[in-house]
């Protein structure tokens, strides 16, 4: 059963490379770019995958506890790791299916990402990595934490969601000129037309939903994850102890570098770039913060951004926030203060010429 993994990582891999589902430039680009219809497609994802989680828990199909909540390390994790995926140019799934394109920055950002993330989970990190543990809450459950039901929390956020995206589709359109299509029918729609975010995000919603089951069907109570996963690949190669590190989760985050590369190779966009030495420091060290961050906070963009945000944890939505607070501190001092500094520097060069 663990090859259903492979399934939906796959299934998650093409979606995202097609649909160029990014949450790192999502998250950059409210910030530079004032635009915010990546963050109003995670809500659509988001929301589609309470919806359907929660139905399934309703009817007993599967079963999710939310434990504890680390505020401390998952504020401080978070964070982190919101500053380590704008260094290496991608979130933990964005670089695997960036890996998948071929492009060889994304292969030196996830050797960073699971060196760390193992080395945190089961190497010399371990006493660090629980270290944060002490400062938890019990309850890290919205509903529970208020004594109510969780469906007036997900139809709040469903009224937002459509609110947020009714208004965003309303816009004026910006005419893209295109080149006339050179493909027909499905292939048409797979490889060559422009997905639209929205339509990633339901289909991305969907895929989350249908990892709970089939993941929770092997034994793993659990829906979409990435780090310890990641971790995991790194552990087996390492050890060879088959048993104790290959599972479902490993299965899910190959087969998204596999979904990744069957989608470049059919659109034509796989092909392999090597990063200057500059961008690979960069990706290296964006991946160590990734694997430190997304181990202290418990979970990436997806196990914390997608997931548990959908389960209505404090850890899901806390985690969210100060992941984007990361990236836009990140961003400052990786785009905004040099173009500052250039301009500045430009501007001195011109009145000492004109003096």
């Amino acid at each position: 059963m663990v090859i259903t993994g492979l399934l939906c990582g796959a299934l998650l891999g093409f979606v995202m490379q097609r649909g160029r589902f990014c949450l790192t430039g999502g998250f950059r680009d409210m910030y530079l770019a004032k635009d915010n219809r990546m963050f109003y497609a995670l809500l659509i994802a988001i929301t589609i995958q309470s919806l359907g989680v929660y139905a399934l828990i309703q009817f007993g199909l599967i079963q999710f506890k939310a434990g504890a909540f680390q505020w401390l390390a998952t504020v401080i994790g978070s964070f982190i790791f919101g500053i380590g995926i704008i260094l290496a140019g991608g979130c933990a799934t964005g670089t695997w299916y960036r890996a998948g394109e071929g492009l060889i920055g994304s292969w030196i950002a996830l050797a960073g990402y699971m060196t760390m993330s193992a080395i945190m989970k089961s190497g010399a990190l371990m006493p660090v990595n629980d270290s944060l543990k002490p400062y938890s809450v019990p309850t890290n459950s919205i509903p529970a934490t208020f004594g109510i039901s969780v469906w007036p929390f997900i139809a709040i956020l469903a009224i937002i969601t459509i609110v947020l995206v009714v208004r965003q589709v309303r816009k004026p359109k910006v005419f893209i000129p295109s080149l006339p299509p050179k493909r027909k029918g499905l292939n048409h729609l797979l490889f060559e037309k422009r997905w639209h975010p929205f339509v990633t995000a339901i289909l991305v919603g969907l895929i989350a939903l249908l990892a709970w089951p089939l993941s929770e069907a092997t034994g793993r109570m659990s829906g979409l994850g990435i780090t310890t996963p990641s971790a995991n690949v790194l552990q087996y190669l390492v050890t060879g102890d088959s048993k104790k590190y290959i599972n479902w989760g490993v299965f899910l985050v190959l087969g998204i570098f596999l979904g990744s590369f069957i989608a470049a190779k059919g659109s034509r966009e796989f092909r392999f770039r090597s990063p200057d030495a500059k961008t690979a420091v960069s990706s290296f060290g964006g991946g160590i913060l990734m694997g430190f961050g997304a181990s202290w906070a418990g979970g990436c963009s997806i196990g914390n951004g997608l997931v548990m945000t959908a389960m209505m944890t404090w850890q899901g939505w806390i985690s969210l926030i100060f992941m984007i607070l990361g990236t836009w501190t990140a961003s400052y001092f990786v785009y905004v203060r040099p173009r500052t500094k250039a301009s500045r520097k430009t501007a001195g060069s011109y009145q000492t010429t004109t003096a």
